[in-house]
């Protein structure tokens, strides 16, 4: 792995960019420290060329942050000025043509999977994936499964010497109810709401058939992963992550304590991994 050099106004103030398939991921850390975080929509090229000319962080978090989820610490460094270039934007992207539009951003490095230090990695295996289980592993430990509950649901593990020993991926919650709804001449799309109750198993209408058919087989695989995984590994650990994290977490907790009770829930675990790559380029 080529190591990184970092600018010397850069060291303490950098940002994380996440690229998603359907949102940003954003974080602001000083030094080692994730100052905060944060979600918004894709931002046009335009704004990101003024963000290019921003002269200091406040004028950078004004066009990216909502102003009620500023730190105090944040406030402090807010008006320091940069002397040469806006501060690093480290970004880790799983959307090529939105990596592309970021390239005019004058401080930007784009994490590549060589860099990574995961072994047994193969070429087409998600960036986010490994950084995720890359920030999930340094920060509780191997052997690590990572379930991120996305719009995709993936599963991506490492053993205790930090090899990749592989995965699964498959439509998420939102997505299969939104390919039925899609996909087929009679079926209802059913919205992503309301479901802080679990449906009746056996359904008297069509919806709450589509809820009880994808919920309750998509909470059966999670629980059969982790009990393979724990067949593997007695001691490994299982951390989860992405926007349904918490649905998927209660209905586990409902269904199957005794699955639920030891899972790590950590939204940033991408984000983690991406301060793993940067402490490790010193």
């Amino acid at each position: 792995m080529k190591p990184y050099k970092h600018p010397e106004h850069t060291k303490n103030v950098w940002l994380a960019l996440e690229i998603g398939n359907s949102r940003l991921h954003w974080a602001l850390f000083l030094g080692e420290t994730l100052s905060s975080a944060w979600d918004t929509d894709y931002i046009p090229e335009s704004v990101i060329q003024q963000l290019a000319k921003c002269q200091t962080l406040n004028d950078l978090l004004e066009k990216i942050l909502p102003p009620d989820q500023r730190t105090d610490e944040q406030q402090r460094h807010a008006d320091n000025s940069f002397p040469a270039s806006p501060p690093l934007l480290l970004i880790a992207s799983v959307v090529p043509s939105q990596t592309a539009i970021w390239q005019t951003y004058p401080n930007v490095r784009v994490i590549s999977l060589d860099q990574v230090p995961l072994k047994g990695m193969y070429s087409t295996l998600g960036i986010d994936r490994a950084l995720a289980l890359w920030g999930a592993g340094k920060t509780w430990g191997f052997p690590m499964l990572v379930i991120d509950a996305g719009t995709t649901l993936t599963f991506t593990a490492a053993d205790a010497n930090q090899c990749l020993i592989g995965g699964a991926i498959l439509p998420g919650i939102g997505l299969q109810f939104a390919t039925l709804g899609q996909q087929t001449g009679q079926l209802p799309l059913v919205e992503m709401q309301n479901f802080a109750f679990l449906p009746p198993h056996f359904a008297l209408n069509t919806t709450e058939a589509i809820q009880s058919g994808v919920i309750y087989t998509l909470i059966a695989g999670v629980k059969d992963f982790i009990e393979a995984w724990w067949q593997l590994f007695t001691n490994g650990k299982v951390a989860i992550k992405g926007g349904d994290r918490t649905l998927l977490g209660n209905y586990l907790q409902v269904l199957y304590p005794e699955i639920a009770a030891p899972l790590i829930v950590e939204q940033n675990l991408i984000l983690w991994g991406m301060r793993e790559i940067i402490m490790l380029d010193g």
